[in-house]
């Protein structure tokens, strides 16, 4: 028996807990990146206080919470169907379940051999790094701990990605497909963050298996905040490009649907795309709980850990 553990940001499901999400993710060492600790809750706590309100706004427009918990909670049921001999949990980095909570559910089911999945399919300081760091402190030697590598080229995957692309395209030939990323800091890229050559490698990949079947796709990068220099080209700049044009927006970046795909994309963006005169803006759902990206991770675990 070994135990299988989704690993993401969390959620705010709440005005409280998104305090929580913002308080914890600012005072990450690898999301405000300076070596002073005082200096990073400092500007934190600035944040916290200056953006919760206006943060919980974007929320009440989608429902009141994040539809990421929920979601995850239906993976884990799929999975667990499918691995019989593992028991499929979570751990979210800045709100619960915290990675102490989901180890001590595991200790308490005498597993020692754990199976670390992110949600994030391509490797970054800021998201995978910062998950799997923060899980294996949290274990303090206590567990086997392994590792599932980035699969953003894994074929099944992308295959899956490729399939919900085509349906939400039907039979039309006129659109334009944008790959929409969340944007880093320029600065983190540069420091050698893979992130971006990572995301670069998988558009290509998939413009391969999506052929012609498109009038153009593109990459772009969304959510940027503050003044300092973020990757480009922006989501914002690049529906520009298309007035009179019809467009389909695909959420490359995450595998789970949140509060920067149902309202970011799904409203902010789309009166966006009004204003400039997009002809039409649709928004793909991420693989979320979906059968094939079941199937997908199923096969993705049995070839490196032969689970049954």
């Amino acid at each position: 028996m070994r135990a299988l553990v989704l690993l993401n940001m969390g959620a705010a499901r709440s005005k409280d807990e998104l305090r929580v999400f913002l308080t914890n993710m600012f005072n990450d060492k690898n999301i405000l990146t300076m070596k002073s600790d005082f200096v990073r809750s400092l500007i934190a706590t600035m944040i916290v206080t200056f953006r919760t309100s206006k943060a919980w706004k974007n929320y009440e427009e989608i429902g009141g919470e994040s539809p990421l918990h929920n979601i995850t909670k239906e993976l884990e049921n799929k999975l667990q169907e499918k691995l019989y001999d593992t028991y499929v949990t979570s751990a979210m980095r800045y709100t619960s379940q915290f990675a102490q909570t989901t180890i001590a559910k595991i200790k308490e089911q005498g597993i020692k051999d754990v199976i670390l999945l992110p949600m994030y399919p391509q490797y970054s300081t800021t998201t995978t790094k910062s998950s799997v760091e923060d899980f294996i402190e949290k274990a303090d030697g206590m567990l086997n701990i392994s590792v599932i590598e980035p699969y953003y080229m894994d074929e099944n995957y992308n295959n899956a990605i490729v399939k919900d692309i085509l349906e939400e395209r039907q039979e039309s030939d006129d659109y334009h497909l944008i790959f929409s990323a969340h944007g880093l800091p320029q600065k983190i890229v540069d420091d050698g963050d893979p992130y971006q050559k990572q995301l670069e490698e998988q558009v290509e990949f998939l413009k391969t298996k999506l052929g012609d079947k498109f009038e153009s796709i593109s990459l772009a990068y969304q959510s940027k905040v503050g003044p300092a220099k973020w990757l480009e080209p922006s989501l914002d700049t690049t529906l520009e490009k298309f007035k009179d044009k019809k467009v389909i927006i695909y959420p490359i970046a995450f595998t789970i649907d949140n509060s920067e795909t149902v309202f970011e994309l799904d409203i902010e963006y789309k009166e966006l795309a009004e204003e400039i005169g997009v002809k039409q803006y649709k928004v793909c759902r991420c693989l979320n709980a979906s059968d094939s990206f079941v199937e997908a991770l199923r096969l993705l675990i049995n070839n490196k850990y032969d689970i049954v």
